[in-house]
């Protein structure tokens, strides 16, 4: 790998972002490769998710994440002369563990902490509300400042991708906690933005909310999308991919986000 321009070489003839049954996957690495090749893409990366401060089931134990680097680098040997794999890592920002052997890393935050507890922002929308409710008083702005708080620190890891930036709104279409346009939000959106642009981290353009049913649309929102290109940032379709089936999950609808992304 050259660095983070090399992710982008591809544009939607790749997958970056996708999960197996080493972590909350529903194929195995090998059948996500070989779906990949009858899609007709050039390259497949993996991003099993990264051991999760609470321990939970959906992600790699540090030991499981070892056998993973290990699984992938196999694979990139087996399939070297038809697809390129690459092997990265879903790290969340409270990550107590990253295995090395790594050719990039996606940055995300999946929880808002509050103390010592955690609040999942993906999990449900029941699960959010009740964060909303028992952290901030209902106050959905506060929560959300509070989310992109966690995701500007995604700096400080100098991530090569930043994961679904705006995932703090998967349930947004079922459950309007907040108003996405509200300056009170976009500011604090915008100011995660700012935090990580330094970096040269490239912003992925995420469908999984859609192939899962919970959104329209991808993340992140139109207003986000236009502030990262205006601001010089970069963006890559992503499918957040979690079975073979959904790979590059609607591409084709999104690939113009993409325009001035180009290496």
């Amino acid at each position: 790998m050259s660095g983070k321009s090399d992710l982008l070489k591809y544009g939607a003839l790749q997958e970056l972002h996708c999960h197996t049954t080493y972590c909350d996957g529903a194929n195995t690495p090998e059948e996500m490769v070989q779906a990949a090749i009858q899609k007709g893409l050039r390259r497949i990366g993996f991003s099993g998710h990264s051991t999760s401060p609470r321990g939970s089931s959906y992600a790699m134990s540090p030991e499981r994440s070892v056998a993973y680097v290990a699984a992938i680098g196999a694979l990139k040997q087996a399939y070297a002369d038809r697809i390129e794999v690459l092997c990265g890592i879903e790290r969340d920002l409270y990550s107590p563990f990253v295995p090395s052997g790594l050719d990039y890393v996606i940055g995300s935050v999946h929880y808002i902490k509050v103390g010592e507890t955690y609040y999942p922002v993906d999990s449900s929308a029941e699960e959010l509300a009740r964060c909303c409710r028992e952290a901030f008083g209902g106050d959905g702005y506060a929560m959300c400042e509070a989310y992109y708080e966690g995701v500007a620190r995604l700096a400080e890891m100098r991530p090569d991708i930043v994961g679904h930036i705006d995932l703090v709104t998967k349930y947004i279409e079922v459950d309007p906690l907040f108003d996405m346009n509200h300056p009170r939000y976009l500011a604090a959106a915008f100011g995660a933005i700012d935090a990580l642009l330094p970096t040269g981290a490239i912003f992925e353009i995420n469908t999984g909310a859609i192939s899962r049913g919970y959104r329209s649309t991808p993340y992140p929102a139109p207003a986000l999308v236009d502030y990262i290109k205006k601001n010089g940032g970069r963006v890559q379709l992503t499918g957040d991919s979690h079975a073979a089936a959904t790979l590059c999950y609607r591409f084709d609808e999104w690939e113009h986000l993409m325009k001035d992304s180009e290496v």
